[in-house]
């Protein structure tokens, strides 16, 4: 693919692609991009260096674009693995665009964040995800900063999902399950900060405890090949609005 790119064929970027201000210029070009490498099989394969090369940046913030458009549900990223499970091809699947000659987009998707290694100005503080649980909990000193006048509206949220415990309740629990508590939690709150909780309709607290035992399956897996998810809870949160997104796309 490299080598051979197909010329002949259009790059197409739709309106909500276009006028996205959540997405880098840069970002904008590179989907179309994907669009024209598609129209032949119905799915891209070019690698990062490819891309790497035509816009002149770094394999890794190639990775970023790919992950960001994926997380905005606009492409749709599978692996192809051998026998020994080691992946031997990417392929990228433009989402629900009616314009493809041949788009051969697979249902089947992971509701995952897919894995990288994130940048540093993506890792949440450890000491602000406590302060938020013990502030939920007992109402210790004021709710963060980032948080603020937000108050009631993140209550309802954790008293809909029945994440609100008691300080003598989270004594008997297991390190593990105070750990998912207040991951889920300070996702849900994330929610209401970027202004998409509206779409936490269709989740149920069992999805959402769900979903997070699949990221930890993959953030094992990913340690075991020697590489690690520096912020699980960022990763967790990134999981559950790409699942909202994919929610709100399939349901209108």
């Amino acid at each position: 693919m490299e080598n051979n790119v197909p010329s002949n064929y259009y790059a197409i970027i739709p309106a909500y692609i276009r006028y996205n201000k959540e997405l880098k210029f840069a970002e904008r070009l590179m989907y179309g991009e994907i669009t024209a490498l598609s129209n032949k099989e119905g799915y891209c394969f070019a690698n990062n260096r490819y891309f790497a090369e035509l816009y002149g940046v770094s394999q890794s913030t190639i990775s970023r674009w790919i992950s960001h458009l994926y997380e905005l549900g606009s492409i749709y990223v599978k692996l192809i693995r051998n026998e020994k499970k080691e992946i031997i091809e990417r392929r990228i699947y433009i989402v629900d665009n009616p314009c493809m000659q041949n788009n051969q987009y697979p249902y089947e998707q992971n509701s995952t964040y897919p894995i990288r290694k994130m940048s540093k100005d993506n890792i949440i503080n450890i000491n602000m995800l406590d302060s938020f649980f013990y502030y939920i909990i007992n109402k210790e000193k004021q709710i963060p900063k980032e948080f603020e006048n937000l108050e009631m509206q993140i209550y309802d949220i954790l008293q809909k999902y029945e994440m609100i415990y008691t300080e003598q309740m989270i004594n008997y629990m297991k390190p593990e399950n105070i750990e998912k508590i207040k991951i889920i939690s300070y996702a849900l709150a994330l929610t209401v900060k970027e202004n998409v909780s509206s779409l936490l309709y269709k989740i149920n607290r069992e999805q959402l405890i769900s979903l997070y035992d699949e990221c930890k399956l993959r953030e094992i897996e990913y340690k075991n090949k020697d590489n690690e998810i520096i912020s699980f809870v960022n990763y967790y949160y990134k999981s559950l609005k790409l699942q909202l997104l994919k929610n709100k796309r399939i349901g209108g």
